[in-house]
């Protein structure tokens, strides 16, 4: 919860694309981190998992003001939940990926922190992809926005 004011807040003094930037690449090397070093101490393990779970807060925080920001406002509301409809499909595929990743590895119970460590840098490549992507998206020409309705007007201003 914490991360969707602080990042958010973030987002709006330096910008929603660079706050992404951050989302992705510090997140990967948060994950990188924890694959390596998260085993070696509690407290590590614990900083480390605190930060990557709040660019979540922060990442659905900041999308729609994003998509704002590439798009244009009149189409955001169906964009935003084209986006959305791509999260709830990560939310299933990602874990699927980690399970698929540890039933390989060993027996559920007796693994160790080493047989985390492929799902984890799994992670690692689907963050740098999407950093990737986000410094090769351009916004939307505002020449190709639909112009904004304009409101009718009422009897009493007539």
């Amino acid at each position: 919860m914490a991360g969707r004011f602080v990042w958010s807040a973030t987002s709006d003094a330096i910008g929603r694309k660079r706050m992404y930037m951050g989302y992705l690449g510090v997140g990967a090397v948060l994950y990188v981190l924890l694959a390596f070093a998260g085993h070696t101490s509690t407290a590590l393990f614990v900083l480390f998992a605190f930060v990557i779970i709040s660019f979540y807060g922060g990442g659905f925080s900041t999308a729609p003001a994003y998509l704002r920001d590439l798009f244009g406002t009149l189409e955001v509301g169906a964009i935003h939940g084209r986006l959305l409809t791509a999260w709830s499909a990560a939310g299933v595929v990602g874990p699927l990926i980690v399970n698929g990743v540890l039933d390989a590895q060993g027996t559920p119970g007796k693994l160790t922190a080493a047989a985390y460590q492929p799902a984890l840098l799994i992670m690692v490549g689907l963050l740098v992809v999407g950093f990737v992507a986000n410094l090769l998206i351009k916004p939307v020409d505002a020449r190709f926005h639909e112009a904004e309705p304009v409101p009718a007007r009422t009897a009493q201003e007539n």
